[in-house]
């Protein structure tokens, strides 16, 4: 396999590799590359030191064929202090993906920083093969440790990967780290996927600092309710503590 996810082809044109294959589909890209395909795409979009990612929303519009994909950026709400930015993923002329950015300014409040989460062992734990559990050549592209004995719908995780996102275009850290954030609905899932489906059709992140280093910790819980629909959340973590969660929205229903 090649040794990035995506090879820059110009004019906001990305070939995917195998590296970016989905878990659910052979024939898709996973939304994981894709997420951090368009968070690139966003930081890239007339970028300002005063301003921060604060939230980021995806919403899976449809299958995303492991096609060439085009991003289409475009600011929505500019501002001096508040800032509002879309990505779309079109995929064979078809909006896949689409993510909206809010960006906020960057001020100093560091004497009132707070984060009410427990703290994770960083990147010590057992190591964790998900490819017993998932398909997919991102899968594979990962190296994971987990919380020894962790239960189905209930741990921690940390996540990194020496796979590059982009071949051909510098990549910010935070686009290679929040990348990995999708993975939560994978890394401790409540249900068995091989008898059931559960695919999200979203993904929202919200940070409270721009996070640093190639390890992304994941504190999971997951909730399925009585009538086929079901949650992932997630505390992220990186190597610094918690900066951020990530909420997911999934739909439930028996294999096959």
């Amino acid at each position: 396999m090649a040794d990035f996810y995506y090879t820059a082809l110009g004019d906001g044109w990305y070939e995917p590799t195998l590296r970016a294959q989905g878990a659910w589909r052979p024939d898709e890209q996973h939304m994981s590359p894709v997420s951090g395909l368009l968070v690139h795409c966003l930081l890239r979009h007339e970028p300002r030191a005063e301003l921060q990612l604060a939230r980021v929303t995806f919403e899976i519009l449809g299958v995303m064929r492991a096609l060439p994909t085009h991003i289409v950026v475009e600011t929505i709400r500019p501002g001096r202090s508040i800032e509002l930015t879309r990505a779309t993923a079109v995929i064979d002329g078809r909006a896949a993906v689409q993510a909206s950015a809010w960006f906020l300014a960057d001020r100093d409040t560091e004497d009132m920083a707070h984060f009410d989460s427990r703290e994770l062992p960083h990147a010590h734990g057992e190591p964790e093969d998900l490819y017993n559990k998932w398909d997919g050549g991102f899968i594979r592209s990962l190296q994971v440790v987990s919380e020894p004995g962790k239960q189905p719908g209930r741990g921690w995780s940390w996540l990194r990967t020496d796979t590059t996102l982009v071949d051909g275009e510098p990549v910010h850290p935070t686009a290679a780290l929040l990348m990995l954030a999708d993975t939560a609905n994978g890394v401790a899932p409540l249900l068995p996927p091989r008898e059931w489906t559960f695919p999200n059709i979203d993904l929202t992140i919200h940070l409270l600092r721009q996070p640093t280093g190639e390890w992304l910790g994941l504190d999971v819980t997951n909730n399925i309710g009585p009538t086929g629909v079901g949650i992932t959340s997630a505390v992220l973590h990186d190597v610094h503590g918690p900066f951020g969660r990530s909420e997911q929205i999934l739909t439930v229903d028996r294999a096959g």
